[in-house]
């Protein structure tokens, strides 16, 4: 774990080194910006959760390797898994919307779809504050009409290594760490026990190679992009 703690610090010396001296003092919260040679920056993405066994797990590891992710959570598995998202929020992760019951959103009426994306923002608003809960379609398949209702950024990914479809956990690392480039979105689910463990030694693998994590929001905010409605994203540049 010592190289590990060695790797993130460095990882947070490189984006320091990267910003401009301020001429004034700025707040603590503001947004970073980095200028042109900076580190590489990916943003971690998870699916499907939560779930305690898989999820609760995975936080603890990306909290020791102070590596902050964007997890878009399954409504209808909030229930019981209440303390996971107040822990995400408080801890800095980004949480965004995928769906009430991971449904594609295609051809939905308005009702429906509210009750998809709409009742899921309201949970996660319950426990995590007001907040801009960004949305991920399942499958990422969603329809003109639902572009126009969702209310904020569409967040799809660039690289997928497929995690979902075994558990061979070499697989999944050698997939997301021999494609990984600066402004990718990495899709995996915190659903699978081998994907939480996957994400982990990715993580470590990374940050080895001198890549830093940030959320999707932080992703946008580095780079100078502005989040638009209904507008589809998979690699920040």
């Amino acid at each position: 774990m010592r190289r590990k703690k060695i790797a993130v610090l460095l990882c947070m010396a490189a984006l320091a080194a990267a910003l401009p001296a301020p001429e004034r003092p700025v707040p603590a919260d503001a947004p970073v910006e980095l200028e042109a040679g900076g580190p590489p920056l990916v943003a971690l993405t998870f699916d499907d959760g939560p779930r305690s066994s898989t999820t609760g797990p995975l936080l603890d590891g990306l909290a020791l390797r102070e590596a902050p992710a964007t997890f878009f959570l399954v409504g209808s598995r909030i229930p019981g898994n209440e303390e996971l998202v107040r822990r995400m929020a408080v801890e800095g992760h980004q949480i965004g919307i995928h769906t009430y019951d991971h449904v594609e959103l295609k051809g939905l009426s308005r009702r429906d779809f509210d009750l998809q994306v709409g009742r899921t923002r309201a949970l996660i608003t319950q426990l995590a504050g007001e907040g801009n809960y960004w949305l991920r379609p399942p499958y990422g398949l969603l329809d003109k009409t639902a572009e126009g209702w969702c209310g904020g950024p569409v967040i799809l990914w660039s690289v997928d290594p497929e995690d979902w479809k075994d558990d061979d956990i070499d697989r999944v690392v050698a997939a997301v760490v021999e494609h990984a480039s600066d402004g990718d979105i990495i899709l995996l689910h915190d659903l699978f026990p081998s994907s939480a463990q996957a994400a982990l030694r990715i993580v470590d693998t990374l940050l080895a190679r001198g890549f830093c994590f940030v959320t999707v929001e932080q992703l946008m905010e580095q780079r100078g992009v502005t989040p638009e409605a209904g507008v589809r994203y998979r690699k920040i540049n």
